[in-house]
């Protein structure tokens, strides 16, 4: 039998990912994955109905408010494609972030007596997260067959954004899973947040209700070029490339950001928590 040896050495570069180590821990980071899912479920009155209902009563709603009172337009497509396009991910985002903010907390018997990489955990949760977001993409995919969307060649391009809005997700994730060992009032804080991101963000109406200078401002929001450009490769509009950069470029730098905060933290989670 083949005995693992892991040596544990202090931190050498400011952003070393010890991407080994990930990979080595590649079944953790699994098993881990799979808990969060099940118990997302579990002891549930209606189990996995709750993924579906949830952006669908939330885009009724948004259609009533929003099609028929603010009447936004929104290029020849039908608001409820609109508003389920940005809330799949939205509803992802908000999901993934919260639980990978408390994941530390909600895990403190394994993170102060097992070594494994500390990044697993915050992973972790905004992988189980992934569960909701396949339903709310299948009911998106009904409601453009209901409606007589067709496809075109630019919906290759989905994946790229769905990887965008995973890898905000990690970044922010992330970042928010330290600070939280370290500033517990980030659980009150946290919701908040969220609340004002969404509505400075185009989930339930479009960009293009704002100049072009001031839309270049507005993606600094990384949300914005991913919720344009996710929304464009599926119904075949025209691709807003300045902003899809702008967005591009604030997810690296979140991510370089959050990774070193990360990393500056993790050290003292056992500790802290």
């Amino acid at each position: 039998m083949e005995t693992q040896i892991t040596k544990i050495e202090p931190r050498g570069a400011w952003l070393s990912l010890n991407l080994k180590d990930l990979w080595g821990y590649r079944e953790l980071l699994y098993f881990l994955t799979w808990r969060d899912v099940k118990i997302r479920y579990k002891q549930t009155a209606i189990g996995v109905l709750w993924a579906i209902l949830q952006p669908v009563l939330t885009t009724v709603i948004f259609t009533i408010l929003f099609s028929n009172f603010a009447r936004f337009q929104t290029e020849n497509i039908p608001y409820p494609l609109f508003a389920l396009s940005g809330l799949m991910i939205w509803l992802y985002v908000h999901t993934s972030i919260t639980l990978a903010a408390n994941s530390f907390v909600s895990n403190t018997n394994l993170v102060t007596k097992v070594y494994f990489p500390r990044l697993i955990v915050p992973l972790a949760a905004v992988l189980a997260s992934l569960s909701d977001g396949i339903f709310s993409f299948l009911i998106l995919m009904i409601l453009m067959v209901w409606y007589g969307v067709s496809v075109s060649w630019q919906i290759a391009f989905a994946p790229v954004f769905l990887i965008l809005a995973i890898l905000q997700t990690v970044a922010f994730g992330t970042l928010f899973s330290a600070l939280n060992v370290r500033f517990r009032d980030v659980k009150f804080a946290l919701p908040f947040a969220l609340q004002v991101w969404m509505i400075i963000s185009p989930v339930f109406y479009p960009s293009a209700i704002l100049s072009e200078k001031w839309r270049l401002i507005f993606a600094i929001n990384p949300l914005v070029g991913i919720l344009e450009g996710f929304r464009a490769s599926l119904f075949g509009t025209p691709f807003d490339w300045q902003v899809i950069g702008v967005s591009a470029v604030s997810i690296f730098v979140l991510i370089l950001f959050s990774l070193f905060v990360f990393k500056r933290m993790e050290d003292d989670f056992a500790d802290l928590i």
